[in-house]
């Protein structure tokens, strides 16, 4: 595999990627020309950027043996997911790297902001001493507003809730567990916030919702000696209405490390005693840039190997232990969609997932993309992943839903999944035991405790003697050992179902004689 590097990560990063125990070639053009990157890109199975590189429409269009886009930071700002996403390329970003650095960053310049700390640092360098015009006011009793609780938000939270502060925050997309989790106050409306907050610390991405969220509406709704921090995104804050509130007197302070038009000097805030400027350096710690440059390495390396890889941004989002906990279901998942274009071959209208008992309390949607990259992959020539999976099935006018339920009968947890066509539907279901060992129970009605291996034979046949017998001679005299067989019985149809895990391929020729025998039904080769 071979990786370019267009933007400086660091040195453990490297030796991550050179030491990942698969063979990666790491290639740096640090810096590289537009018009180069684009004649070379072809050649390359992943690339690694910061915030520099543009990866969009362009550059996909050259990119056509990329299988991954590694972002060493927060945000994906400077690469075009659609783009990606069609193409089946997974993007990895690395948004835990650097969160305690960023939420350390974010306390220390409110802590700054409202101690005055700077100025006095500046001032009694300059040989002078006098404090009468520094004085601050205290963290604890007052009320911390925070704008979006996401990771860096919630360290934020817990940290500031040490200090004696109330904390409220805003986020219309975490759940109220989330907030409860915290200790934190949900506020419905960001005018609520803004209108409690002696402190508002910023901590949202920057997309078309948030970009100017805080602007001279939300300032007059402020208390007069709010102060405001942003370590997010320039923009989020209003630079010029921000400026207009602290001229106002609305504003007392303000800790600023991200501004709207940087690395350009050009901010209206640089003018403003009472704010504090740093560029852009929440995650500039040694421990932060390890961190981040090990994490994609690890996470490029695990994309290309083809796993799940819990930062990937064009998929739902996994932390590492959620991961661990789903890896069973994921394979099982596979095993499940799989089977379906190996046992039958009509066209598919209607997927319909349906979750039991322990299973259906986790990340589910995430499941089903690992039955629909089992259902397309037998039958497709191009890329399918769990990133384009549910595209696929979208182009191919394939609905697919999900259901749960809190139980199912025997077992503790239970996948089922209907595979619905033109003139039937096929169904196809499996558990896991143990937390890690699946089972194939159920194919269409016929019910089984099979574990899935890499070569296994399927037959249907009418239920009468004989039948295990000739296939099991059949078998024998090609040369192909039976590793274990189940047969599933439906007495009202007199018909069976036989599954057998087998230790090899089996030749079309055989399947066309176990397919002559009398009784035989249909006969299917299955390969995992």
């Amino acid at each position: 595999m071979k990786v370019l590097v267009t933007e400086k990560i660091a040195d453990k990063g490297i030796e991550a990627l050179k030491n990942s125990g698969m063979e990666v070639d790491v290639d740096f053009q640090l810096c590289v020309e537009r018009e180069r990157l684009l004649d070379v890109i072809k050649n390359y199975d992943a690339i690694v950027v910061r915030s520099v590189t543009k990866v969009n429409e362009e550059f996909y269009q050259h990119a056509t043996n990329l299988k991954v886009v590694g972002r060493a930071g927060n945000g994906v700002d400077n690469i075009e997911m659609e783009g990606a996403t069609k193409r089946g390329i997974i993007v990895v970003n690395t948004p835990e790297a650097n969160t305690v650095s960023a939420a350390e960053h974010s306390i220390g310049l409110l802590i700054a902001s409202c101690r005055n700390i700077p100025q006095a640092n500046g001032f009694i360098k300059n040989r002078n001493w006098d404090r009468s015009g520094f004085k601050g006011v205290e963290l604890q009793g007052k009320t911390l507003g925070i704008v979006g609780l996401g990771r860096i938000g919630s360290l934020v939270a817990t940290r500031m809730q040490s200090f004696g502060m109330k904390v409220v925050a805003y986020d219309p997309y975490i759940t109220e567990e989330r907030f409860k989790k915290f200790g934190v106050e949900k506020k419905e409306k960001l005018e609520d916030l803004v209108k409690e907050s002696d402190f508002i610390s910023i901590h949202t991405p920057k997309t078309e919702e948030t970009f100017g969220m805080i602007g001279e509406k939300e300032f007059k709704l402020a208390k007069k000696g709010v102060r405001v921090v942003n370590c997010a995104r320039g923009g989020i804050i209003c630079e010029d209405a921000l400026v207009k509130a602290m001229k106002e007197g609305i504003v007392a302070s303000a800790g600023i490390d991200v501004l709207v038009d940087e690395p350009n000097t050009t901010s209206p805030l640089l003018d403003i005693d009472n704010v504090i400027i740093t560029p852009h350096l929440g995650a500039d710690t040694v421990e932060a840039q390890d961190n981040v440059g090990v994490t994609i390495a690890h996470e490029v390396v695990s994309a290309l190997k083809g796993e799940m890889v819990p930062n990937a941004v064009n998929l739902p989002t996994l932390h590492h232990h959620e991961l661990e906990s789903l890896q069973s279901y994921l394979e099982l998942g596979e095993v499940l969609g799989k089977l379906y274009h190996q046992l039958e071959r009509d066209a598919i209208q209607k997927i319909e997932v349906i979750y039991s008992g322990a299973v259906a309390e986790m990340e589910t949607s995430v499941i089903t993309l690992a039955i629909l990259k089992g259902v397309f992959e037998p039958i497709l020539k191009e890329r399918v992943n769990y990133v384009n999976a549910s595209l696929i099935a979208k182009n191919r006018g394939i609905s697919v839903v999900e259901s749960k339920e809190t139980v199912n009968g025997n077992y503790m947890n239970k996948i089922r999944v209907n595979i619905v066509t033109k003139d039937k539907t096929f169904t196809v279901a499996g558990t896991i035991f143990a937390k890690k060992d699946a089972r194939i129970v159920e194919v269409n009605g016929f019910e089984f405790d099979v574990i899935p291996m890499p070569y296994m034979l399927v037959a249907n046949n009418h239920d009468k003697p004989g039948m295990i017998g000739q296939m099991g001679t059949l078998l024998g005299a090609s040369k192909v050992n039976i590793a274990t067989m189940q047969v599933s019985r439906n007495f009202k149809a007199k018909e069976a179902m036989m599954f057998l895990t087998v230790d090899s391929e089996v030749a079309k020729e055989t399947l066309n004689l176990i397919g002559n025998i009398d009784g035989i039904i249909k006969i299917n080769f299955v390969k995992l």
